[in-house]
């Protein structure tokens, strides 16, 4: 399926969404923002989709942030459902794994919508960057949890000088998990989603909120693994699971 500007493809289990405004270097404006969002309810709705890439058109860049001309005009953002899905998926609160595919440069809410992925391959020309400051703004999403992600200077370094990084010293820094040629981008993330959508969808919903949760609030995440803990442990995808190692055979999950 297909929208003007966020195309829609499925691959088993795992949805592939593309941002598709390569002319404007696949930046935000009102009507993305929405259908991002509103590709993250029905994702979230769906318990047949355990895995969602999320990329972009072109060579140019994945995303190129905020799209100013549109906002200058006075296209706001709607903060109606979808358009508080888009700022969950911004912050890494969904309840669907994400994996970036880089296919290009991400700057500004670009590289916010890569850290809200919890999985990000980019390719070797790959340049990523928080600029906000350069037009005397911040970073308004998931850019201020970047110390959760990297070490605290090198985060203090990218927010406060605004420069950019490439692919390499991205990868060095732990900013994404993997670099390949830009042809190999997409294949690579689908590899990584397909094999965390073979895993237990309610045990990979445990497991990715406790452990983001555990990088910003220690503390909140104890009671959280006090709730997670009966709920993943007596459930019957836990039994399958122990069922399927017994009688050697692939497991078949249903998610609770």
């Amino acid at each position: 399926m297909s929208d003007d500007e966020l195309v829609h493809e499925r691959h088993g289990h795992v949805a592939v969404l593309r941002l598709n405004r390569p002319e404007a270097r696949n930046a935000l404006n009102p009507s993305l923002i929405h259908a991002i969002g509103d590709a993250v309810l029905r994702a979230e709705a769906d318990s047949d989709i355990r895995a969602v890439v999320l990329t972009g058109t072109g060579e140019r860049a994945f995303c190129g942030g905020m799209d100013l001309r549109s906002f200058s005009q006075g296209e706001g953002m709607q903060f109606d459902d979808a358009g508080k899905a888009f700022m969950r998926l911004m912050d890494g609160d969904v309840a669907v794994p994400f994996v970036g595919a880089a296919n290009a440069t991400a700057v500004a809410g670009g590289l916010e919508l890569l850290l809200g992925c919890d999985v990000v391959v980019a390719a070797e020309g790959a340049r990523f960057g928080l600029p906000e400051v350069q037009r005397g703004l911040i970073p308004g999403g998931g850019g201020t949890l970047l110390g959760a992600r990297i070490p605290l200077a090198l985060a203090m370094e990218l927010v406060l000088t605004g420069d950019t990084i490439d692919a390499a010293r991205a990868l060095q820094i732990g900013l994404v998990n993997a670099v390949v040629p830009a042809g190999e981008v997409v294949a690579s993330a689908l590899g990584y989603a397909e094999r965390i959508a073979a895993n237990g969808p309610l045990a990979i919903r445990a497991a990715r909120e406790l452990v983001r949760l555990a990088a910003v609030d220690g503390g909140a995440v104890r009671s959280r693994l006090e709730h997670w803990r009966p709920v993943v442990f007596g459930s019957d995808d836990a039994r399958e699971g122990a069922t399927a190692f017994v009688e050697k055979r692939a497991p078949h999950w249903q998610g609770r």
